[in-house]
């Protein structure tokens, strides 16, 4: 898949214990040009549905669970097409001090039925109060470019979203 950009923040031991977190994001619009973002209405910033790689799925397996979870929609798979991979490095905390979590976000084009169902959120979803909306590209750059965090995984997440937004646009 084609490399759209690396966020490394150099701020972990460079000899510390690698923690691997491959991930698989959905981009999805409908008819009217408008994309499909979740919101958290607690923080007030756009992402991407999609999450992280559970046991021995497939990126396609991935991406239908957590399109299926997150907005309530399904995926109609054979309209998956690769769009690009970010690689974000950065301090963790997952295994102890001295960790480097290290991010794989592959971002796959794609089609869902017309039906919206009921979100299937667990715990930490439902703490950001995650809610889908389908917006204008350019609303979800300007909310996630004004985003401000103490948190450096929310605040690098919502750049994230906003660098693949941007480059998104550009293809509109």
């Amino acid at each position: 898949m084609k490399k759209l950009f690396t966020i490394d923040l150099k701020d972990y031991n460079p000899n510390g214990k690698k923690f691997y977190r491959p991930s698989v994001r959905g981009i999805i619009f409908d008819d009217k040009n408008n994309i499909a973002m979740i919101y958290s209405k607690k923080y007030h910033f756009y992402k991407f549905p999609g999450g992280g790689i559970e046991g021995n799925e497939t990126h396609l397996d991935t991406l239908a669970r957590e399109i299926k979870e997150e907005t309530g929609m399904t995926l109609i798979p054979e309209t998956a097409k690769e769009f690009g991979e970010v690689l974000k490095i950065q301090k963790g905390d997952e295994v102890g001090e001295n960790t480097i979590h290290i991010q794989q976000n592959f971002y796959y084009t794609c089609r869902v039925e017309d039906k919206i169902g009921e979100q299937d959120l667990d715990d930490g979803e439902k703490d950001l109060d995650f809610v889908l909306e389908f917006i204008p590209v350019e609303k979800a750059i300007q909310t996630n470019a004004v985003f401000e965090s103490n948190d450096p995984f929310k605040k690098q997440m919502a750049e994230r979203e906003k660098r693949v937004l941007e480059i998104i646009k550009e293809t509109l």
